[in-house]
Formats: C-alpha cells, sequence, structure tokens
C-alpha cells in the first residue's frame, strides 16, 4: 500500500511560525511594533491551539502585516536558516520519498517554496495559501477562495486530493489534528521539536518530539540510527544549565537526581556528574546502556576509569578544572555520540576521524586481543558490503575500530558483528 506524509511548515518544517517573522521584518521602524507583534502572536497560537478559527485569525493576521515583495525576500533568507535541525538532518529521506511527501499548510507558497524544495520536494506537492499583491508589490489580501484559507482547510484540501494509501500527519497545531479528527489520515504525530501545544499532544497518537523519532517508529531510513529523545542523559550533582542546553538542543531526555542510583543509571544512556558524585566501579556493572560519562571535575579513581574502559563506557572529564568546562564537557559528548570522536578522553584511545559523506558508520568495542579486525571485515565480506574507511585504536584494555561502509545492510550484519568474541559493544551511529 502506498505511504503519504502530509507535513506542517509552521513551527514543524522550520522551526518558527513564518508570519510572525514577516511582521518583524515589515514592522521593524512601527512605533507600536512590539504591540503588534503580541496581537500576531496571540492570533496565531489561538488558532494553534483551536480557540480561534483559522479563517478569523489568518484574516486579522495579514492586515496586521504592512508586508511587500521586498519584504518576502528577506524572510525567505531568514527562514532557510530555521529549518528544524530533525528534518535538515534527513534531506536523504525527502530525496527518496519525492512521491510522497507533500507539504500542507495554512502559511503561504511565496515564503514556502522557496525552503522547502531546496529538501527535493515538489513544487506540485506543495499546497499552501497565495498572497494578492497590489502594483507596488504590497501585500493587500490573499486568494480566499483557496481552501487553505478557511476553517478546516487541510481536511476540504485532502478530500478534494483523494490520495489512495496510507497516509501519515505530522504537525504541530489543531488544524493538523483535524486531519485524524476527520478520519481523513491513519495516524496524527504531534511534532514538539519547537513547541509543545498540549491541547493538540494530548490528541495525538503519537508525539514525536523530532522527526528521527517519526521515521524511527515507522521503520524508515534516517539519518540517525537512534533518535536523542530516546537516550537518558542522568544529571547529578553540580552541572551547569548551559552545559544541560547544549544536550537539551540536541535532543536529549534530561533527568536530575541528587545521587547515581542503580535503576536510573541502568536506564542512562549519558552521564553528567561532578567531582563529588562520581560513579562507583561497581554502579557500572549493570549499566548496559550507558555509553559516555561527562564529569564536571577529575576523575580520581583510577579503577573507576579502567572498570569503564572495560564495559566499553568512555568518560570525558576536566582535570585543570578549567571556567570553559561548561563546553568542553558536552562538546566532547556529543562528538562521541554523534561521530565516534574519542579525543581528550582519560580512560579510550585517541581517535578523530573525518565524517564521511554518503556512508554508514558502525562503532565495534572489544579487548584488546589478536584477530578482531580481520574479523570484522570478514563480516562485511561475506555480505559485500565495500569499506570506504576504517580506523582502529587500541590501549593495554581495549581495541576501538570505526567502520564507514557505503551501503545497505540487514540487521544480520549487525547481528554478526555484535556476536563476534570478545566484543563488549557495538554501535550504529548513522
Amino acid at each position: 500500500m502506498d505511504q503519504y506524509f502530509i507535513i506542517d511548515f509552521d513551527s514543524t518544517f522550520t522551526q518558527v511560525e513564518a508570519l510572525d517573522e514577516l511582521a518583524r521584518i515589515s514592522l521593524k521602524n512601527h512605533p507600536d511594533r512590539e504591540g503588534i507583534y503580541k496581537q500576531i502572536e496571540d492570533l496565531t497560537n489561538a488558532s494553534m491551539e483551536g480557540r480561534l478559527s483559522f479563517t478569523e485569525s489568518l484574516q486579522r493576521r495579514v492586515e496586521l502585516l504592512c508586508a511587500n515583495r521586498d519584504h518576502l525576500k528577506q524572510l525567505i533568507s531568514h527562514l532557510k536558516k530555521k529549518v528544524s535541525t530533525s528534518f535538515s538532518r534527513n534531506t536523504i529521506f525527502f530525496k527518496n520519498h519525492q512521491n510522497e511527501v507533500l507539504i500542507v499548510s495554512g502559511g503561504f507558497k511565496e515564503f514556502i517554496t522557496p525552503v522547502v524544495t531546496e529538501y527535493h520536494i515538489k513544487k506540485d506537492n506543495i499546497y499552501a495559501n497565495t498572497f494578492v499583491f497590489d502594483e507596488e508589490g504590497n501585500i493587500i489580501g490573499y486568494d480566499t477562495e483557496n481552501p487553505l484559507s478557511q476553517e478546516g482547510g487541510k481536511v476540504k484540501l485532502l478530500k478534494e486530493l483523494n490520495l489512495q494509501g496510507e497516509i501519515f500527519g505530522i504537525g504541530d497545531g489543531y488544524s493538523d489534528f483535524q486531519l485524524k479528527e476527520s478520519g481523513m489520515i491513519k495516524k496524527f504525530f504531534a511534532f514538539t521539536e519547537n513547541i509543545e501545544r498540549k491541547s493538540v499532544a494530548e490528541k495525538a497518537d503519537h508525539i514525536t518530539p523530532s522527526f528521527d523519532e517519526f521515521l524511527y517508529i515507522n521503520k524508515l531510513p534516517r539519518a540517525i540510527s537512534y533518535p536523542k529523545n530516546r537516550i537518558k542523559c542522568l544529571v547529578v550533582g553540580n552541572v551547569d544549565d548551559e552545559a544541560l542546553a547544549q544536550m537539551k538542543k540536541e535532543g536529549y531526555n534530561i533527568r536530575h537526581k541528587e545521587v547515581i542510583e542503580e535503576e536510573y543509571l541502568q536506564e542512562a544512556g549519558v552521564l553528567f556528574c561532578d567531582e563529588h558524585h562520581q560513579p562507583t566501579p561497581e554502579q557500572l556493572a549493570n549499566a548496559g546502556r550507558l555509553k559516555v560519562i561527562g564529569c564536571f571535575g577529575k576523575v580520581q579513581n583510577r579503577k573507576l576509569a579502567e572498570a569503564a574502559c572495560d564495559k566499553g563506557i568512555i568518560i570525558f572529564d576536566d582535570p585543570k578544572q578549567n571556567p570553559r568546562n561548561v563546553d568542553f564537557i558536552p562538546r566532547r559528548v556529543i562528538g562521541f555520540m554523534n561521530e565516534g570522536k574519542t579525543h581528550m578522553s582519560c580512560n579510550f584511545p585517541d581517535l578523530q576521524p573525518p565524517r564521511v559523506s554518503n556512508a554508514h558508520r558502525l562503532i565495534h568495542i572489544h579487548k584488546n586481543v589478536p584477530g578482531i579486525l580481520a574479523k570484522i571485515n570478514e563480516v562485511f565480506a561475506q555480505h559485500n558490503i565495500n569499506i570506504v574507511g576504517e580506523f582502529l585504536v587500541t590501549n593495554a584494555q581495549i581495541g576501538y575500530v570505526i567502520t564507514d561502509v557505503n551501503t545497505g545492510y540487514d540487521a544480520q550484519v549487525l547481528n554478526q558483528l555484535k556476536a563476534i568474541d570478545n566484543t563488549i559493544k557495538f554501535r550504529l551511529l548513522y
């Protein structure tokens, strides 16, 4: 059965509400600009939360804009820099599903088309409103005959399109939920990467904090193997908010605790701690999901560093009490989680692999015994998988291998790599 993906634009494909941003551009020199900005934002939220009809909201917002074609050019440049992070990193999905992805928005084609077509989305698959201009290029209204300018417009449009197959809706607003409510789509995914509207999220089939999450649960190809929102970052002790902000921006699920408790450590993929709240070697024994520890201070216990290494857990600490560790530690942790970089770790061999385009990256951590690399490569050879880059570094305890391959693979390949004798941890990055 064919599948179609109906994606909203404002606060979904992009991080912002475009009409709100257009107002900030067009009213920049207006004496009452702050008051008008507030009116437009309130009208946007009332409509998105279902408290005001979309028709009335749109009409009143456009009347307040005082915008022209030059303002639209500035807006387009701005929006291109505001594409939602999880959408921008999954460009390959849009390229491979050009016929199935539709942008359906109550916004306007004049600014949507230049943004989304850079992501391989077909112009014929963009459904949105259109402005009406006067001879000087000023916006004086919009096409009121377009169903998307009306209340329930997305439902009306889908009835006209009469798509045959499974239809999934992704958006942040009430008009997106109406597609589910009408029975026009199979599932509605409330997209919360940029904003979470509780009145919408509570009615959704699934809350998706990122596009990665949507692709993951629907078993679709994606840029990263596992959504960050599913990885818990346990925080214990005095950790600066600025450091945590970097992890939140990456999408990690932050959890604060007063002390390290085994039940929470077992669930964590990342641990942030200070010098006085470090785990014991014994606590790491059952921390099967833990991949990295970021310690804001010095790891004093050499046994902890060795125990972590034995478990395939990398540690980054800041032995110099560097005042910039609020940036240093999260940057190193993110570099390891995203690309496998181990530089400046206190217990892993040093590796800074270059990022390879159009490749899949796999990490294999094993006991430092002879012959492991040959066994890894034998698996790839059995499945006719071409290696485009491979890096091996070792210390007294472990071998650390990063392999970049340029073809797809099935679950059997991953299972064989995990099953190699003396494997400690195996991870697919992207």
